[in-house]
């Protein structure tokens, strides 16, 4: 069996992951933020200690938006914390058992708003921004060992994370669509199952799935 992990299990894209990769030949993990605190360094390493892991999606994350001149250190802090430092703690704690095996495919869930950050993300745009850079920099040293690393960017799924929004933002938001509608998690979901599975070669690629021009 195919082991995946996905971090961030209990969101919606993590349940829609779930679902994707549900049955033969994988047998996947998806832990929510009360099984596995990815902010938490020896959370982390006890976690992953002695786990086979095929395929990791970090998908855990949050947001604390408001002026950055407002916005305080610990929020900073967290958001930098959860959205890339987890991200880079489990893809570090996976990769000594990928380099063994001379396999494994890391993808790092980053966003729209690493390119154009909107009003309010300073700190959840900073951390999506890095881990495109992750992102390339993990493929071009491991790729030789067998190890595929890409990053998504699923545009605006609605999910918990999302609920808060207003309808005001999400009607501006959705006329920068070129197509006038919003992923869905499934969608998206069904889209890194294709790239596991059909693009063997594909890495260090970043993968934006809306309908918004790309940069």
């Amino acid at each position: 069996m195919l082991q995946l992990v996905i971090t961030g299990g209990g969101g919606g894209l993590g349940r829609a992951l779930l679902a994707a990769f549900h049955g033969p030949p994988w047998q996947p993990a998806a832990p929510s933020h009360g099984e596995l605190d990815v902010t938490d360094a020896a959370a982390v390493r006890g976690f992953f200690a002695g786990r086979r892991v095929d395929l990791l999606v970090c998908a855990a994350g949050l947001t604390r938006d408001g002026p950055l001149a407002r916005l305080t250190e610990s929020a900073w802090d967290e958001v930098i914390a959860v959205n890339f430092g987890g991200a880079q703690a489990c893809a570090a704690a996976v990769l000594p058992g990928m380099l063994a095996r001379g396999s494994g495919h890391i993808v790092f869930i980053s966003s729209f708003a690493a390119h154009h950050p909107p009003p309010g993300q300073a700190a959840y745009a900073t951390a999506k921004a890095g881990l495109l850079g992750l992102t390339q920099q993990f493929a071009e040293r491991h790729g030789r060992h067998g190890i595929r690393v890409n990053a998504i960017l699923p545009g605006f799924l609605e999910t918990p994370m999302t609920r808060p929004v207003s309808a005001a933002r999400r009607a501006a938001v959705l006329a920068g669509h070129a197509l006038g509608a919003f992923n869905t998690p499934a969608a998206v979901a069904g889209f890194i199952h294709y790239l596991h599975h059909q693009l063997p070669h594909t890495s260090g690629q970043f993968f934006q799935l809306d309908s918004r021009p790309a940069t």
